[in-house]
């Protein structure tokens, strides 16, 4: 028994830092040879777990000339366009202005139902809202509306806004964040100050706290519904 979990955890760490090396990808956004790779990693990962006769070698090359044909492929794929076409395909444009291309519907063997079910989850309900949706070489439905059913926008109204920022958790669970209050130029005192505001003693209290460059402060305490207030912020910027 003892030789299982010593090999499931040698199989563990060593499938974890190839599939790191690999890089950060969901399911839905694999190429094609990208899942056949991890499907097949996972399948001789599963043999020395199982066959415990098998030298755990015998899974360990396996595994790593997988990750080296992963890099391969990955090189000729950045370095030749047509190699890319031919590995990954190319999107597949299955509706334009003038309707429904069933022909590249047939060829990517979907129906109308994986159609409008793909259209909803991009947010469109009627296919007449639709100028041109896009199947992705990963899968994916990309989705263009037409001009008239875009969603208005500020610059469409002409209404300044506060540019984007992005907030820093600087308290979370009552522990302070010590590296991202330095990227945002606070202290101790600061937080003590927002404390005080929103009606609690310390930061303890403090489920969550996150601040932006704007000076918005989002808050949730142990017993009061969380709440958001603006503060003045001089010359922040991360």
């Amino acid at each position: 028994m003892l030789i299982i979990l010593f090999r499931v955890l040698i199989i563990y760490v060593i499938v974890l830092t190839y599939l790191r090396l690999m890089g950060k990808k969901q399911v839905g956004q694999m190429q094609p040879y990208e899942l056949v790779i991890t499907l097949i990693m996972a399948d001789i990962a599963t043999l020395p777990m199982t066959q415990t006769s098998m030298p755990l070698l015998f899974s360990l090359i396996p595994l790593s000339m997988v990750v080296v044909v992963h890099f391969v492929v990955s090189i000729i794929e950045r370095k030749s366009i047509f190699m890319r076409k031919v590995i990954n395909g190319k999107p597949v444009v299955v509706v334009s202005p003038s309707g429904v291309n069933l022909d590249a519907l047939k060829g990517l063997n979907m129906t109308f139902d994986d159609l409008m079910q793909g259209l909803r989850q991009a947010g469109a309900y009627r296919l007449e809202d639709v100028a041109y949706a896009i199947v992705e070489t990963n899968g994916t439905l990309s989705v263009i509306l037409k001009s008239t059913n875009a969603p208005v926008t500020n610059e469409d109204l002409k209404i300044k806004q506060k540019p984007a920022s992005i907030p820093l958790v600087l308290v979370s669970c009552g522990k302070l964040l010590n590296k991202n209050m330095e990227i945002a130029k606070v202290d101790e005192k600061f937080l003590n100050r927002l404390c005080l505001k929103c009606g609690v003693k310390s930061c303890k209290d403090i489920i969550i706290l996150t601040l932006d460059c704007n000076g918005s402060v989002y808050v949730q305490t142990r017993e009061k519904p969380a709440q958001t207030f603006c503060i003045k912020m001089r010359g922040a910027k991360w």
